[in-house]
């Protein structure tokens, strides 16, 4: 049996890093596909995440770190899609001249179609081989079930009302359908059934509470959707030992993204990537919930391994003695291809 049906997990996601060329237009290139969600962050300045999709449109924004509505950027904003990456615009969030900047990019199916599945019907672009879907729907302030295309079980979602202020919504396996964390702060989240109608997701719907943070009544939301594909993304949970010498997660590939969150406690979501660290041990990470700029510790942060990646400090953010953690990761290679044999990163 294939140990994975996803040998080059670039043709899926992908990191690319740029600098900023405003007032010209950046053509940002090597994605290695037309991305269907592009996350940017600069790095060098404290201006706020961008996530643009292309169900909502490439100019309208959203930021992980705030509550706010959908903005349209216009000529500020992500001006395409292009076939190997994106056009920046004009604004300092990500283009300001000079600037360093990354983008975390993923195929999904471009402008996706119908999905009648669930009690509320959604419009889907879906990518099943890699367990990505974006879905947009319109709420209804009732009890709910939402289409989500994927045909298996979510491992994890990420929800934000589009024309409400209210917060974003994280649904994760590990931690259950009546609990929910807010991407945008540091808080230990929210628990009750209000959230996820204390319902795990199926292979065809994921279920809404009766909430107003992603289902107002008459209130567009867009959800990214993630499902575990072995050898290419893995979502799951870690207990830290508080040693330098500290708790190895495995993943089965090499990361190429790592997303943690601790839950037993407040703490920020932390952020690395291959791109911006290309070798061990990597310091550099961004925070979601903060504008802060790119920060390089002074400290051994983590190690990424050919199988999974393993924490080289003490800090309680990460890695604190008995503490829990979220994580979400994808690959840079799978440990064995689909072949039998040892893969190579790409």
């Amino acid at each position: 049996m294939a140990y994975t049906t996803i040998n080059k997990s670039t043709d899926y996601f992908n990191t690319v890093l740029y600098t900023g060329t405003e007032p010209s237009n950046k053509a940002v290139t090597g994605v290695n596909f037309r991305p269907d969600l592009v996350w940017i962050k600069q790095r060098s300045g404290t201006e706020g995440h961008y996530l643009a999709d292309v169900l909502r449109g490439s100019t309208k924004v959203l930021r992980s770190n705030e509550t706010a509505v959908e903005n349209d950027r216009g000529s500020n904003g992500i001006q395409s899609f292009d076939s190997d990456g994106f056009t920046a615009g004009g604004g300092d969030d990500i283009n300001s001249n000079g600037g360093t900047f990354a983008s975390w990019n993923w195929k999904a199916n471009g402008s996706g179609s119908a999905n009648t599945d669930g009690s509320i019907n959604s419009t889907v672009s879906v990518n099943t081989t890699s367990g990505f879907s974006i879905v947009k729907y319109t709420g209804t302030g009732a009890i709910a079930t939402v289409g989500h295309g994927l045909g298996v079980t979510p491992k994890m979602i990420i929800a934000k009302g589009l024309g409400v202020v209210n917060n974003w919504i994280v649904y994760h396996s590990t931690l259950g359908s009546n609990k929910g964390l807010a991407l945008q702060d540091s808080g230990v989240g929210f628990t009750g059934s209000h959230l996820w109608n204390d319902t795990n997701p199926t292979s065809s719907v994921f279920s809404l509470g009766a909430v107003g943070a992603t289902n107002t009544s008459g209130q567009e939301n867009i959800a990214y959707c993630f499902a575990e594909k072995k050898g290419y993304s893995k979502f799951g949970s870690y207990v830290g030992n508080g040693n330098a010498d500290g708790t190895f997660v495995y993943t089965g590939f090499k990361p190429a993204l790592i997303l943690i969150k601790q839950t037993n406690s407040t703490g920020s979501w932390y952020m690395w990537d291959n791109k911006r660290d290309t070798i061990n041990p990597y310091q550099k990470y961004i925070s979601p919930n903060n504008s802060n700029a790119e920060y390089t510790s002074s400290e051994r942060w983590l190690d990424s391994l050919s199988n999974g990646f393993k924490w080289r400090n003490t800090e309680t953010a990460m890695n604190g003695s008995g503490s829990t953690y979220i994580y979400m990761a994808f690959a840079e290679a799978p440990l064995v291809g689909s072949n039998g044999v040892t893969a190579k990163a790409r």
